[in-house]
């Protein structure tokens, strides 16, 4: 560029009036390149990073199929760490089940002597109300035959004739 280029362009840049886009006049200022040397060089590029990058997407494609193994592998160790707690659950339930079982078993032993007591005393009361009746009765019977004594006793008048 010469003087009076630079010159005006920064008269453009200070006015703010310049209509040009940044990128104009790069192309002029790039040299001319030859489309063989871009491709030999964009060549080269790959070939340098190819491998590398080859290397890479297989490690990262073993890395998926680790990690896809590992995922079945929790999934699986997940499944029996539920079952185990099932199990337990289930332990649990049959632990309550003879729990309350023994409980139940107790409470008809307590029942079964209850009964046996009350019926006992269900003898008990029926004989003791049996002898109080008796007696009673032989009481009852007992004054009828002092009345009946009393009035055997009792004087009578004697008959005239």
């Amino acid at each position: 560029m010469s003087g009076a280029e630079e010159e005006e362009k920064a008269a453009g840049s200070v006015s703010g009036a310049s209509d040009a886009s940044p990128d104009e006049g790069v192309e002029a200022d790039l040299p001319i390149i030859d489309d063989r040397a871009v491709e030999k060089l964009t060549e080269g590029l790959i070939s340098h990073y190819l491998p590398d990058l080859q290397r890479s997407k297989s490690a990262l494609q073993e890395l998926t199929q680790n990690q896809v193994v590992l995922l079945e592998t929790l999934e699986q160790e997940i499944t029996k760490f539920k079952e185990c707690n099932s199990i337990l659950d289930i332990n649990a339930l049959f632990s309550e089940a003879k729990h309350y079982h023994s409980k139940l078993v107790n409470i008809r032993n307590d029942m079964m002597m209850l009964h046996e007591k009350t019926s006992k005393l269900k003898k008990r009361a029926l004989k003791l109300q049996q002898k109080r009746q008796k007696e009673e009765l032989e009481r009852e019977q007992q004054r009828e035959k002092e009345l009946e004594r009393e009035k055997q006793l009792t004087a009578k008048p004697a008959r005239r004739t």
